[in-house]
């Protein structure tokens, strides 16, 4: 409703996003400023929000089928609903482990976490 969502993601650029990658794959990525996300973070954090949303989805129909009919035959059946919870399980474990990843690169960035600034 404030609209601090869309402030903090977007727009969003191909061009920086290709310029940030190659930046933090080298290893030179600047982190300046704690409070402005670079174009890979706004990237990765609105791919593990869509991510949380199939694993939600995907969860009610393993959790009651028969409840969730609609919803299991948009998955494509109980059977399509496990492989998308399986892989959707596992991009939310890759996320958490290059997050750690990163803090334990750069430090400083903890504090700001646990602060909340």
């Amino acid at each position: 409703m404030s609209g601090r969502f869309r402030r903090k993601f977007f727009p969003l650029s191909w061009c920086s996003l290709k310029e940030t990658l190659s930046q933090a794959l080298r290893g030179k990525l600047q982190h300046a400023d704690l409070r402005q996300y670079n174009m890979v973070q706004k990237i990765a954090y609105l791919l593990i929000l869509i991510d949380g949303i199939g694993l939600l989805f995907s969860g009610l129909v393993l959790w009651k089928p028969v409840q969730f009919p609609l919803l299991s035959t948009l998955l494509g059946g109980y059977e399509a609903a496990r492989y998308i919870h399986f892989f959707c399980m596992s991009a939310m474990a890759l996320f958490a482990v290059i997050h750690l990843l990163m803090v334990l690169l750069v430090p400083r960035t903890l504090l700001a976490m646990l602060r909340g600034r």
